[in-house]
């Protein structure tokens, strides 16, 4: 099982970025997946996760009206549409498949001017 992120960067407030993770290794359409943060000094939190099928999905209040989560089951792919960015969400944001306690590597976003 191997799940890759990938898409961070350096981006002003303001801005958008669309995180992406690759997913490897299990039957990805029939499972749900997340994506968390974890900011220095801060504990690691959930940002958004999303049903297998896409139909549903769940977001942190600090995130709700600016990222999307969403997924392509024929890519085995699941996004983060970032938008209207702010300082407090730079942290190292993390894919997460949860039936398999499987997390990707990370990849850092962050956001200043």
């Amino acid at each position: 099982v191997q799940l890759v992120e990938s898409g961070g960067g350096l981006v002003q407030p303001g801005g958008s970025l669309r995180l992406s993770c690759a997913a490897s290794g299990f039957t990805f359409s029939r499972y749900v997946m997340g994506w968390y943060r974890q900011a220095p000094g801060k504990e690691r939190e959930l940002v958004a996760d999303i049903s297998s099928s896409g139909s549903s999905t769940n977001y942190a209040d600090s995130v709700k009206g600016r990222f999307t989560i969403s997924r392509d089951n024929a890519r085995n792919a699941v996004y983060l549409q970032m938008t209207n960015l702010k300082p407090e969400d730079t942290a190292v944001y993390y894919c997460r498949f949860y039936a398999g306690n499987v997390w990707g590597q990370g990849t850092q976003v962050t956001v200043s001017s």
